[in-house]
C-alpha cells in the first residue's frame, strides 16, 4: 500500500542519515567513542551465523537495508527506532548487528559503528579445511560447470557482465547475479564457513524459470542444464548470431541428414510412389549444439539364471557411433516419422555428453541402468568429424573433468558428482556435504548420466 511504501522509505532514509557514524565537527572526523569498547561482542554466536540465505528481512521480507543479528543469525530491515532490527534488539537483548551490504558492524538500539579487528573473521574468514577442496555444493550441476575454468573465470570478474542492459522488468539477469555470487563464495578461499549453499541461486532458478524447478522437488539434471544453459546464454545478452560465455566454451556444430518416411500403414505401392518425390528426398541442414545427447541400447528384459537382471555394458565409442555421419536412426513425431543421421563440424573447447538414461510414456519413467565404459583421458573424436573439418580442427582429444551420476530409482534416486581438482589431478566424489577421494577406475563403474570433457589444446 501507499502508506506501507511510505513508511518504508522514511525508514530508509532516517537509515541513510545515520549510515556513518563518523561525526563531523569544524572540519575534523570526530569518530563515536564507545566504537572501540562496545561491551556486547562477547553476545556473537558465530556458530550460528550463515550468509548464504537469501538477504530477505524475516519480517517484511523486504530485500532494502537489511542487517543480520550476530547473536541469532537472522536478517531484519533498518536499524531506525521504527525498523525490524530495532525492535529486536529491544524485544531480546540482541545487540550486535551487520549491514549485509556495506559490511559494517553497528549496536542496537544504541545505534553506534562498532570497530573492532576481532570482528574481521566474520566478513573474510579463514577456512581452507586443509588440503583437500571441501567447498560443498547442494546442487551438483553447478559444482560441475564451476569446474570449468573459462566460465569459473569469467563470473568470478563482476566486471564481465555487470554492464549488460536488459529490457525493463526483465528478471532473466537476476540469474546470471546470483551464478556469479555462488561462483565468488565458492572460489574464495577465505569463506567464512568451509561449505557454500546454493540457497540464494535457487531462488532465483524458481523465480526465472515460474517454478518448473523447485528447491524442494528434486528435478531431471538434463532438463534442468538445458534450461539453464539457454537461460543463461539469453540473460548474458546472448542471441542466435551473438555469442556468450557459454557458447563460446560449450557452442559446436553438426550436420543433420534428415529423410521423412512414409506412414507405415500405407500399402506398398503408395510407399514406394512416395519415396521418389522431392519430400521425401533426404534434407541436410547445419545445427549449433550446447551439449550431444548419447542414445544407450536397450537394456535386456531377461533375468539371468540366479534371478537377477542382467546390467549390460557398452562402450563409449559405440554410443559415439550416432555421430559418424553413416548411423541411421528414426524419430517419431505426433504425425509423421523421419530417419536422420548425424556428423560433427566443430568441436567446443569442453564438450558436455548427456547419456539419455530416461525414458518417458503417459504411465511412467523408465530408467535404463547400462554401464557405459569410457576412458577418463584421451578420447580422439577425429572421426566423427566431416572430412572438411578433419583438416581445419587441430585439436580433437578430450580429458574428463566432470562426471554426474545417478544412482537409484528413476523418481527416488540421487545424484552425485565426480570432479577433477586441476592442480593435484586428483579426482574426488560429492554428494551434497560428503566429499571423499575416489580412483579414476572406480568413476567408470557409475551409472555416468552427464560428463564434462576438456579439449586438450
Amino acid at each position: 500500500t501507499r502508506m506501507s511504501l511510505k513508511r518504508e522509505r522514511e525508514e530508509i532514509e532516517d537509515d541513510e542519515d545515520n549510515e556513518d557514524e563518523v561525526k563531523f565537527r569544524r572540519g575534523r572526523v570526530v569518530e563515536d567513542r564507545r566504537s572501540r569498547h562496545c561491551p556486547y561482542l562477547d553476545t556473537i554466536n558465530r556458530s550460528v551465523l550463515d550468509f548464504d540465505f537469501e538477504k530477505l528481512c524475516s519480517i517484511s521480507l523486504s530485500h532494502i537495508n537489511v542487517y543480520a543479528c550476530l547473536i541469532c543469525g537472522k536478517y531484519f530491515q533498518g536499524r531506525g527506532q521504527k525498523s525490524h532490527a530495532y525492535t529486536h534488539s529491544v524485544q531480546f537483548s540482541h545487540h550486535v548487528f551487520l549491514n549485509l551490504h556495506t559490511l559494517k558492524f553497528y549496536c542496537l538500539p544504541d545505534n553506534y559503528e562498532i570497530i573492532d579487528s576481532s570482528l574481521e573473521d566474520i566478513t573474510v574468514s579463514n577456512c581452507s579445511g586443509g588440503e583437500k577442496n571441501s567447498y560443498m555444493l547442494k546442487l551438483n550441476s553447478f559444482f560441475a560447470f564451476s569446474n570449468v575454468p573459462p566460465l569459473r573465470n569469467y563470473f568470478l570478474e563482476e566486471e564481465n557482465y555487470r554492464d549488460i542492459r536488459r529490457p525493463p522488468g526483465d528478471i532473466m539477469f537476476l540469474l546470471v547475479q546470483r551464478f556469479g555470487e555462488l561462483m565468488r563464495k565458492l572460489w574464495n578461499p577465505r569463506n567464512f564457513k568451509a561449505h557454500v549453499s546454493p540457497h540464494e541461486m535457487l531462488q532465483a532458478v524458481v523465480l526465472c524459470s515460474k517454478k518448473n524447478f523447485q528447491i524442494t522437488k528434486q528435478g531431471d539434471a538434463v532438463d534442468f542444464m538445458t534450461w539453464f544453459l539457454n537461460a543463461m546464454h539469453g540473460a548474458l545478452g546472448g542471441t542466435k548470431k551473438k555469442p556468450s560465455i557459454l557458447t563460446k566454451v560449450f557452442q559446436g556444430s553438426m550436420r543433420i541428414f534428415s529423410k521423412k518416411l512414409p506412414h507405415p500403414d500405407l500399402p506398398p505401392e503408395e510407399k514406394e510412389a512416395l519415396l521418389v518425390t522431392e519430400e521425401y528426398q533426404e534434407q541436410m541442414s547445419e545445427s549449433t549444439f550446447l551439449f550431444l545427447t548419447l542414445d544407450l541400447p536397450t537394456a535386456p528384459l531377461y533375468k539371468d539364471e540366479k534371478e537377477q537382471l542382467i546390467i549390460p555394458q557398452v562402450p563409449l565409442f559405440n554410443i559415439l557411433g550416432k555421430f559418424n555421419g553413416n548411423t541411421e536412426k528414426e524419430y517419431k513425431t505426433y504425425k509423421e516419422n523421419f530417419l536422420k543421421r548425424f556428423q560433427l563440424t566443430k568441436l567446443p573447447p569442453y564438450l558436455i555428453f548427456c547419456i539419455k538414461r530416461f525414458t518417458k510414456n503417459n504411465f511412467f519413467v523408465e530408467k535404463n541402468p547400462t554401464i557405459v565404459n569410457f576412458p577418463i583421458t584421451n578420447v580422439d573424436l577425429r572421426e566423427y568429424l566431416t572430412e572438411e573439418a578433419q583438416v581445419t580442427e587441430k585439436n580433437t582429444t578430450y580429458d574428463l573433468i566432470a562426471n554426474v551420476v545417478h544412482d537409484g530409482k528413476p523418481t527416488e534416486g540421487s545424484y552425485r558428482i565426480h570432479v577433477l581438482h586441476h592442480g593435484t589431478g586428483k579426482w574426488y566424489e560429492m554428494q551434497d556435504l560428503q566429499v571423499t577421494d575416489i580412483l579414476p577406475q572406480m568413476i567408470t563403474l557409475s551409472e555416468a548420466y552427464i560428463q564434462i570433457w576438456k579439449r586438450q589444446d
